[in-house]
């Protein structure tokens, strides 16, 4: 076997000092590790801010359960959808790498402000308590605006640094390297496996510190974590590949020209058209509806000659790729709603349930999320090493399955998820009843929490297959050049999934309650019904589910890749 050539340099990729990367000394796991390792620090800070974050808001700053809820939906859909705004900034202005480093910084910048906003006399409730007994306690005002300030600065942070430095690390793979392309497949497996490690290990640690010992400490710690994390991100780049793509016009510019120029032509005399395209024979005859619609770009009609140019046959079939996946990023929403539910409502219904597992310890109900991760590791363990090699006997395929097939699987197991979730939450109530316990919404129900455990490992799993899956399936049919904004559409479904759920929580709240009627999300959960909701977005997923099947059946791959 002929030995690999140590000085054998990567197409389209530079090292830190802009010469051609060398394949031996730049780039692959060893660089990958690096990045996950930062990526696993990342984590560890935002769910050690997150998690608990309804608790912090319905206990701290004496908010009702409904409005935590929606707050806390509308900061998670406003940080997962800032990837698109990151995602546009790297791939057209600043570069991945710069972008990370820009908006890491104002990450790390608004944890430590976040700190600060906590570590301030009288932001709770407590000091009031004690002085004022029987008088209603708020919160300071200036140190609520600097908490939200603090907690959306870090959203905007996380928006430049999580879509680039994930695209930044499967960039450090060649797409035409035999070797590297099948690491790069392993790569979002182990990528989301390492979240989750960092996941879970907060969740354990962070939540207990902040329900027992102060809240300061809790967003402190976090913020360290991510100092950290972006000191190791600076010290690797000495490994790391850059895209060098030269001259050639971004990729964003030239597909945006061609919805703009297909938009001018529709507008336009529709028979002048017809006779253009005939005269051309531009007319594809196999594409549907709104696919011919960009058909339009590649011809111009006499009456706009002067103020417009064809798009080239390759721009449009870009744009007709970044078109095909809008139908797949719908049907993935109510996945997303249901995700918006582990930190909020679960958590919530923890709250109520027996959490003691030794006589002066509770288990902090935040800290149930940790099963979830612990199952997100194991399955992607068992996925990436037995199901998907076995897989491959059968079909043939590099990846076992195809992208689509993974991520419909995962949808099928959030709809048990949240049937799951319904009947545990009949018992919770059932419970509350048997006991005289409805109206104290302050007292424990004899149920042990860990009756809410299968719901959390059932997601898991579901995220293992979806989430991974709309990982990998957004970065590999996105045009190339554009992969930072692939991974800031996967992230923007689950941010408009948390703004979807905040619509159904006030809508389903303001119809539910009034004229003595009881609410769903009444501050008393004994009184409220998470079962009917759940219910809800049982009937939506299945739905969901069905519309993605229809359209995965027909969905053709681009780049030859059916994985």
């Amino acid at each position: 076997m002929e030995a690999p050539l140590l000085d054998e340099t990567v197409e389209g990729a530079v090292d830190y000092k802009g010469n051609p990367a060398s394949r031996f000394n730049s780039g692959g796991w060893r660089s990958a590790s690096i990045i996950i390792g930062v990526e696993i620090a990342e984590r560890f800070a935002l769910f050690g801010t997150s998690s608990n974050l309804i608790n912090f808001l319905t206990d701290q700053l004496q908010q009702s359960t409904a409005t935590a809820a929606k707050n806390v939906n509308a900061w998670s859909g406003t940080a997962a959808l800032l990837p698109l705004l990151g995602a546009f900034l790297a791939d057209c202005v600043l570069g991945q790498y710069r972008t990370i480093v820009l908006f890491t910084a104002l990450y790390v910048l608004g944890l430590g402000l976040l700190a600060l906003s906590a570590a301030l006399p009288s932001l709770g409730i407590s000091a009031c308590q004690q002085t004022e007994k029987f008088l209603p306690c708020s919160p300071n005002l200036v140190q609520v605006i600097l908490f939200f300030f603090s907690l959306y600065l870090v959203a905007f942070g996380k928006g430049g640094h999580e879509p680039c430095i994930q695209a930044f690390g499967a960039d450090q793979f060649d797409e035409q390297h035999p070797e590297e392309r099948k690491a790069k497949s392993s790569f979002f497996n182990w990528w989301y496996l390492g979240i989750s490690f960092g996941t879970l290990s907060t969740l354990n640690i962070m939540s207990y510190v902040q329900e027992n010992l102060s809240w300061s400490l809790g967003f402190g710690i976090p913020c360290i974590a991510m100092a950290f994390g972006f000191a190791v991100f600076l010290l690797g780049t000495r490994t790391y590949r850059f895209s060098n793509r030269g001259v050639e016009e971004n990729p964003s510019v030239r597909i945006g020209r061609v919805f703009i120029t297909a938009i001018k032509n529709w507008q336009v005399n529709s028979s002048e058209i017809a006779h253009e395209e005939e005269t051309h024979g531009l007319l594809l005859h196999h594409n549907s509806k709104q696919l011919r619609f960009l058909d339009k770009a590649l011809i111009v009609p006499n009456s706009l000659k002067e103020e417009s140019q064809a798009c080239s046959i390759n721009d449009v079939e870009e744009a007709k790729a970044v078109l095909r996946l809008i139908p797949i990023w719908v049907t993935c929403l109510a996945f997303a709603i249901v995700l918006s539910q582990i930190s909020t409502f679960f958590t919530k219904q923890g709250v109520t349930m027996d959490r003691s597992i030794v006589v002066g310890f509770e288990v902090p109900a935040a800290s149930l999320q940790s099963f979830m991760s612990l199952t997100v590791i194991i399955s992607l363990l068992i996925y990436d090493r037995t199901l998907i090699p076995t897989a491959r006997k059968f079909t043939g395929k590099p990846s076992g399955i195809t992208m689509l097939q993974r991520i419909g699987f995962g949808m099928l197991l959030s709809i048990i998820c949240m049937v799951v979730a319904a009947l545990v939450e009949v018992k919770r109530l059932k419970t509350a009843q048997e006991y005289g316990l409805v109206d104290l919404p302050k007292a424990t129900i004899p149920l042990s929490i860990w009756w809410l455990v299968p719901q959390y490992v059932i997601f898991g799993v579901a995220s293992t297959f979806t989430t991974v899956g709309l990982q990998e399936f957004f970065y590999d049919q996105i045009p190339s050049g554009l992969g930072s904004i692939g991974v800031s559409l996967y992230l923007s479904v689950f941010g408009i999934g948390s703004f979807l759920s905040s619509f159904l929580i006030s809508a389903i709240e303001k119809l539910t309650s009034g004229d003595g009627k009881q609410s769903w999300f009444d501050n008393n959960l004994n009184k409220a019904h998470l079962d009917y909701f759940y219910w809800l977005l049982a009937g939506l997923s299945v739905v969901g589910l069905i519309a993605f099947l229809c359209l995965a059946r027909t969905y053709i791959y681009t780049k030859g890749n059916t994985t």
